[in-house]
Formats: structure tokens, sequence, C-alpha cells
């Protein structure tokens, strides 16, 4: 198939998925215009819109490759250019021991929150995706890793849409723990980083506490979210290692990882190194979301909202219970580092 064939038959889909994920971006500017700030993020706007559209009328069997396309290749570039956001230059602030102990608390928290989903009858790529979500960036860190393990458009759909829920939630309730447990300053700050999700869901839950709260909350979540690298390297490992294996018999070879993780790793090091222009950082950050709401948007176009709907209970218990173990986790660092 030549180039100018494989882009005629893209093109209707990519459409359709780009107006969707501008629908999206037009929602949140609503949103922050009437509520004051984006507590429901462009990406999962991009997904409800897109099962809506899919559920009202049915997409036109030439609308798939278009929509193949943008959830998958798409996704791919998104985070191979999200590496370039992400510096080890953040580690620089924070001491050696807070260093190993938010590796520990992720690595920890991971494990259980992946044990809570498979006890509470969550397929195993579904309790994984919100295991990392919950445990390392929320939504960024679910659409990296979905890819990685190849997880489905219904799971993808499901993880995004109720641990979202959950953040929001997450943002109001984590100041009671400052005003009424007698916490310090410096403890909030390191629990908010260690349990928020998403870098702006931090400054909204440590600004009503203050300057010091917002500091060190932002720092601790930076360095929280250096373990998305790791993790997906990992990942992918392992993944394709049981790939590989399960393939033996057939003769079929996998690459052991994925090719936009060694983008995604290969960009964080450059970063890292400062051999990425500070003036390129800002655009590419920008392009990668936009690549990862029209990717967002192609995965709602492709999601049964009745698979969606039947794992709603599971997901939000496995998500709840995992926010609870996780802030358990972290006050247990906070006390075996004696923050005060």
């Amino acid at each position: 198939m030549s180039i100018a064939q494989r882009a005629n038959e893209i093109l209707p889909g990519l459409a359709l998925t780009s107006g969707v994920a501008l629908l999206a971006y037009a929602a949140e500017h609503v949103e922050v215009g009437l509520l004051g700030g984006r507590w429901i993020e462009s990406l999962v706007l991009a997904i409800a819109l897109g099962i809506v559209v899919c559920t009202i009328k049915p997409l036109k069997p030439a609308m798939k490759p278009g929509i193949d396309f943008s959830a998958k290749f798409l996704l791919e570039i998104a985070i191979v250019l999200l590496g370039a956001s992400i510096s080890l230059s953040a580690i620089r602030g924070a001491g050696v021991w807070l260093i190993a102990g938010i590796a520990v608390v992720v690595v920890l928290s991971i494990a259980a929150t992946y044990l809570i989903g498979r006890a509470l009858g969550l397929p195993p790529k579904l309790a994984t995706l919100i295991a990392c979500g919950n445990s390392i960036c929320g939504n960024s860190a679910i659409v990296a890793v979905a890819p990685v393990i190849e997880a489905d458009s219904q799971e993808i759909a499901a993880a995004l849409a109720f641990t979202a829920i959950l953040g929001i939630a997450a943002v109001f309730l984590l100041p009671l723990f400052y005003f009424h447990f007698g916490m310090s300053v410096p403890q909030y700050g390191t629990l908010a980083g260690l349990t928020v999700y998403a870098v702006p869901q931090v400054l909204a839950a440590t600004a009503p506490v203050g300057l010091l709260a917002v500091q060190t909350g932002t720092l601790v979540k930076l360095v929280r979210v250096l373990m998305l690298g790791p993790v997906i390297f990992l990942l992918g490992i392992l993944t394709k290692a049981e790939a590989s294996g399960n393939d033996e018999s057939s003769g079929h070879h996998h690459s052991l990882v994925p090719w936009f993780i060694c983008g995604f790793v290969g960009l964080m090091a450059l970063r890292s190194f400062e051999l990425i222009p500070d003036a390129l950082v800002a655009p590419m950050e920008t392009v990668s979301g936009i690549l990862t709401v029209i990717a967002m948007a192609a995965l709602g176009l492709s999601v049964n909202i009745r698979s969606v709907a039947h794992a709603g209970g599971r997901v939000i218990a496995a998500a709840t219970l995992s926010l609870l173990m996780l802030g358990a986790i972290s006050y247990g660092l906070i006390l075996a580092l004696q923050i005060q």
C-alpha cells in the first residue's frame, strides 16, 4: 500500500478523533471558566465524549483504520515526547533517604494495589493500570503503561474514568489530615506529594496550608514521577518476555523492549543531561498532551460502555482501597524518616 493510499485510509478516523479531542478541549475551557480549575482533565473528557459519540451513532467501518492509528501510534509518539518532561535533576533537592523511601513506597503500592485488584476480580491488565496510576502519577502513568502491557480500550477507559473521580475526591479530603490530625506543614506536604495523583492536584491540595507545603509536596511528587521510567521499562521487559515465551513454539519473535519505551527513556536521559534546549521542552510537552488527548478520544470511540459500567464498582473499590493503603504506607515513611 502506498503512502497516499494509507493516508486516505487513515484520514476519516483521524479527523473524527481530532474533532472529539477539540470538543474535549472546549469542554475543559468551559469547566475552567465555570469552576475556576481543571477538575476533570481534557483526556478524561475526550474518552467520555468518544464513548458518547460511539453510543449515539455506531461508527462506519471506514473510520476504524484512523481510530486505530490514533489510539496506538499517536499514543506511542506522545509517550516518547513525555520523556522530555522528566528530568533527574528533580532529585537534587531531596535527600538520599527520602528518595529511597519514595521508591519503596511506589514499589509497595504497586504490588499491594495489584493484589487488591486481583482479589476483587479485576483482570490482570486493569489491575496493573490502576496500580501504576494510583502509585505514580495518575492519568499520565495509566496512559504510559497501557500500550506497554497491551491493555485494551475498555480497560484503559475504566482505569482513567474511575481513578479520575477518586483523584478529585483526594484533593478535597486530604487537607482534613492537616487541619484535624495535628500534622506539621512538612509532614503534610510530604503526605500530599506521596498520595495525590497529578502535580496540579498536589498544588491544589497543599495551597491551603501554605508555601512550604506546596514546595515540599511538589518536590516529593516530582521524585515520585521519576519512577515512571523504571516502571514502564520493567513492565515492557516482563510483557515482551512473556509474549516471546508464549510464541516460541510458533516461531514468532518479539523485541524485548518496545521502541517507544526506548524513546521515552532516551529523551528522559537527554533532558537530565541538559542536552534538550529549555526552549524545546514546553513545545514537546504541548505536542505530547495534544496527541494523548487525540489518542484518548480514539479509545473512547472504541469503548463498549456496558463493559466499562460493569467494571465500575470493582474499579472504584480497588482504587479507594489502594489510596487508603498508599496513605498508610506514606505516613509510615514520614514517621520512619522522622520528618518534623
